[in-house]
């Protein structure tokens, strides 16, 4: 056996019986396991190393089996054995060209010592917290009556009179959420394939915010049941990072979960990322949603109660920052719609009302599939001129006009 192959058995071996490789199924973390665990990464040499029976490919969506370098496997082998660290989990992402590894300290080291002691090793790149994400959502109420006419935030917003222009067609939308309920009725044949980065089977009825987030943006219009999505011509793309989140519940996310998510979203360049979600700054996270924007993607992301802007992914320049219209929020540069008691989709073929900054950061996202639609080069700052009026709440239909002047808004929507 070459030295090589000693190394990885001696450094290895642990980790790959008790854990899954990154060749295997995505590693289970609780919802509550933050704590002492923290993320470090290194730089990716030139050349990688495939898992057995797979070959080493630049594109993410068939890096399944795609283990790394020998020199990032070396340098994080002893940064590992230096530090006292033993590996949860690592992947590679190749838009950064790092190794990324999910690390506990062995000895219950203080994990603010460690990463200043980390963040001074030359061998690496990002040293980091295992932050935590939530969800915005406000308990759910107990309306589940299935009409049009009771989507009082779908009215506020004009979206039917926008959808005489638009409906969304052509453009693809990711939900980095929890996972959403692709059988519903009003979303049938709208998603892709679902990705699973958050590990854990789903409890019925968990599945709740990526739902209603799903249903308020593109729940199938005119197939005579139930609502109408802001844009019901969109493709939903399905990138499970959160867990929980039933009926009144505040589902979770953290670092790990969400890297995960957003590099396969850069791999499969959606039109629109969605994430009504927010926590503390984060490098790792900031540097991926970076790429996503250098790349054209438009990112919409929820602001959470109170109005401030320095957290993730809000604090994140040209993320489409969005706070509930009912908050009365003024803070610069933020957009608002409506947030409370929105009429939207339930797991397990049900509507009900839910409220929060999620929501109205759903609209938002609904109406930027929108212009997409009719312009696919807007970007960012381009959509905030247009989207940002003397309302103070996003208008579909003005935004339209300011994109496509002369349209009216006066008769109903084609079907």
């Amino acid at each position: 056996m070459g030295r090589t192959s000693l190394r990885r058995a001696a450094g290895l071996l642990a980790v790959c019986l008790a854990l899954a490789s990154c060749a295997g199924p995505v590693k289970t973390l609780s919802a509550d396991e933050g704590g002492p665990l923290i993320i470090v990464a290194v730089a990716e040499g030139a050349a990688t190393r495939a898992a057995a029976g797979t070959a080493a490919r630049a594109d993410y969506r068939r890096a399944g089996g795609y283990n790394g370098s020998d020199a990032a496997l070396d340098a994080l082998a002893a940064i590992e054995a230096e530090h006292r660290l033993a590996e949860v989990d690592a992947w590679t992402i190749p838009t950064l060209n790092w190794r990324c590894a999910l690390l506990r300290p062995v000895d219950g080291a203080d994990a603010a010592a460690l990463l200043e002691r980390l963040s001074r090793d030359p061998r690496v790149a990002l040293a980091q917290p295992l932050h935590q994400f939530q969800t915005l959502a406000a308990p759910a109420t107990p309306y589940n009556d299935p009409y049009l006419s009771l989507q009082t935030g779908f009215a506020a917003i004009d979206a039917a009179g926008a959808q005489r222009a638009s409906r969304g067609d052509g453009v693809t939308v990711a939900i980095i959420d929890t996972g959403l309920d692709p059988q519903h009725p009003d979303l049938l044949g709208r998603t892709a394939a679902s990705r699973d980065f958050a590990g854990h089977t789903a409890e019925a009825g968990t599945e709740r915010h990526g739902t209603e987030v799903a249903g308020i943006i593109a729940a199938s219009a005119n197939n005579g049941i139930g609502i109408v999505g802001v844009a019901p011509g969109v493709r939903l793309l399905p990138l499970r990072a959160c867990w929980g989140g039933g009926a009144g519940q505040t589902a979770r996310c953290n670092s790990f979960t969400l890297a995960r998510a957003l590099a396969a979203a850069l791999a499969e360049a959606p039109d629109v990322i969605n994430l009504s979600l927010a926590g503390p700054r984060d490098t790792l996270l900031e540097k991926l949603l970076m790429q996503a924007l250098a790349r054209g993607i438009v990112v919409v992301g929820a602001l959470p109660p109170g109005g401030h802007r320095d957290g993730f992914p809000a604090a994140v320049p040209g993320v489409l920052a969005v706070a509930s219209a009912e908050d009365g929020v003024t803070t610069p540069g933020v957009l608002a719609a409506p947030g409370r008691r929105v009429l939207t989709l339930a797991p397990g073929g049900g509507y009900d009302y839910a409220s929060g900054s999620s929501m109205a950061a759903a609209h938002v996202t609904g109406v930027v599939a929108l212009l997409r639609a009719l312009d696919r080069k807007l970007d960012g700052p381009a959509l905030q001129k247009i989207l940002a009026g003397r309302s103070a709440t996003v208008d579909a239909c003005v935004a339209l006009q300011r994109l496509r002047p002369g349209l009216s808004c006066a008769a109903s929507p084609p079907h």
